[in-house]
């Protein structure tokens, strides 16, 4: 079979006809706002709106506005796609710091965007192309969650489906399965409606065309239905009263860094407040108690008058406690979990291993510096990486840490669960963010971690939104912003893995090859057409 048969498609009504002059001029603008539209769309899916079903549409318009162009013309509406979609979704990156890094990373991030978009025009006059699309849309998604400075993976299509029918998909093969899932919805969306017009106006539709288009439609949907028996939130280990503790922050910003004993004390005094419900017999004794990320900036392993605040919380409340902390050793500056025994004091700690670029340390410093010496002085010191997967010992009750910005990263969320996490905790401090749309965006990824893994998660943060999430990904007690609060309750412990921990990163790379071996099919297929052209 060639490519050249399917690449003469005659014109429909979901292409534009040709025109002449300033007409011409006007039509060619239509494709640039389409794209570009239709990655706002795709913004618009995204928490903290339930609309998750406009990526269908979002990526049905991105593939009419790339249809029948040249490369370059694919490059620079991928690119206004990117922009589209991701311009709103990230401008919470500049609440504290101003719109210069908002917009560098924005620029950045776009480019990969802008390469799929000529890989999509490539492999769209091939057969079955949804499927060889969908494929290189992850590929991209892979490639920007791994480069550069160890990757940027916010805004994954996967993290926009927390409350969409395909959600069960992740539990089948993680994030790469459920984005590809949902694009391939979209692509076929588009596949079907151009054919059906193709056919509405006399021209023929091949049998095999159509049927492709259909299934790029049912078979997410449909595999998304089959994989809801992956998805329970029934006990398997028993189950556990946790207890999660938003402390709050005396004001929201950067300056939030300055106020460190005080957040410290805020944490102390709603765990205290807890301790006072347990023992008036209002609330329930906690197995254990979650504190958020830099709850505890001042070091309790070198400051007596942290650890005492720490050690009379633990005492009070009859749990232990883990605390999320900002020390140095050995010359290293650690954002790490401790864990606080109130018999015992520390006993177990975990070291953040996914450190986040230029927030928690500096990539480039002396040209950064070059450009703004301010953004330097935000970054002092550069955070060191930890190296071994967060599992913290609770009794019989292990729990995975995931601290913050590695709820993004598949790898870090995964080994907890290989390494014997019977629920997840994501610790958070989204206080610099304000009450941007930031935080229902990384709750929506936590929800998604709950079903790709089968877990329970818990997620404390320093301001909220703090949350708990059952495995089904149902979100079942959740807090305010800026406000002082706890949750204390039971949640389910489970064991078995879903298919999605057991595969790892395979899937993933499944996809990968299947989006290599369209864009060999469609180079090998354009280099015949030259040849045969020339000749």
């Amino acid at each position: 079979m060639t490519v050249t048969a399917t690449s003469v498609d005659q014109p429909d009504r979901l292409q534009q006809p040709p025109a002449k002059g300033a007409h011409a001029r006007l039509i060619r603008l239509v494709p640039a706002l389409v794209s570009a539209l239709s990655g706002v769309l795709l913004y618009v899916s995204f928490p903290p709106r339930t609309l998750w079903w406009l990526a269908l549409p979002a990526f049905a318009g991105f593939a009419w506005a790339l249809r029948g162009r040249t490369w370059k013309a694919a490059l620079g509406l991928g690119y206004l796609f990117g922009l589209g979609f991701l311009l709103p979704l990230l401008v919470w990156t500049g609440v504290e710091v101003g719109p210069g890094p908002w917009l560098a990373l924005v620029v950045i991030e776009a480019v990969y965007v802008a390469l799929v978009g000529v890989g999509v025009n490539a492999v769209s006059r091939l057969p079955a192309w949804p499927v060889w699309a969908a494929a290189v849309w992850i590929a991209g998604e892979a490639v920007r969650a791994r480069m550069p400075f160890a990757g940027f993976p916010w805004g994954k299509v996967a993290f926009g489906q927390a409350d969409g029918v395909f959600l069960p998909l992740a539990a089948l093969g993680g994030t790469p399965i459920l984005g590809f899932g949902v694009v391939l919805c979209g692509f076929g969306l588009y596949e079907a409606v151009r054919l059906l017009l193709r056919r509405r106006d006399g021209g023929e539709v091949r049998r095999s065309a159509a049927a492709v288009a259909l299934l790029g439609v049912a078979v997410p949907v449909v595999g998304a239905l089959g994989a809801r028996a992956l998805v329970s939130d029934q006990a398997e280990a028993g189950t556990a009263t946790v207890a999660v503790i938003q402390g709050n922050v005396p004001r929201s910003g950067l300056e939030f860094n300055a106020q460190r004993r005080a957040v410290l004390d805020y944490h102390a005094r709603e765990t205290l407040k807890l301790a006072a419900d347990v023992a008036a017999g209002r609330a329930p004794r906690p197995d254990f108690v979650l504190w958020p990320e830099n709850s505890s900036d001042i070091d309790p392993l070198a400051e007596p008058d942290a650890a005492a605040v720490i050690q009379g919380a633990t005492e009070a409340i009859g749990a232990p406690i883990s605390v999320g902390s900002v020390v140095e050793r050995d010359g290293k500056l650690l954002n790490e979990q401790i864990l606080w025994d109130p018999a015992k004091g520390p006993t177990q700690t975990y070291d953040k291993r996914q450190v986040q670029p230029f927030g928690e340390y500096l990539p480039l410093r002396s040209l950064v510096g070059a450009v703004n010496s301010e953004w330097t002085g935000m970054v002092r010191q550069d955070f060191s990486r930890g190296d071994k997967p967060g599992v913290f010992g609770f009794g019989r009750v292990k729990v995975g840490l995931a601290t913050c910005y590695e709820a993004a990263f598949d790898w870090a969320v995964r080994d907890t669960v290989t390494h014997g996490a019977q629920m997840i905790s994501v610790p958070s401090n989204n206080a610099t963010f304000d009450r941007s749309e930031m935080t229902y965006q990384q709750l929506a990824m936590s929800r998604v971690r709950a079903v790709e893994h089968s877990r329970t998660v818990t997620v404390p943060v320093t301001s909220g939104v703090s949350a708990v999430i059952m495995p089904d990904g149902r979100v079942a007690r959740h807090t305010g912003m800026f406000v002082p609060a706890h949750i204390d309750m039971k949640v389910p412990l489970r064991t078995s893995e879903t298919p999605a921990t057991r595969l790892g990163i395979l899937p993933e790379i499944a996809l990968l090859l299947v989006a290599a071996g369209g864009l060999g099919w469609a180079g090998t297929a354009a280099v015949r057409g030259r040849r045969a052209g020339g000749a």
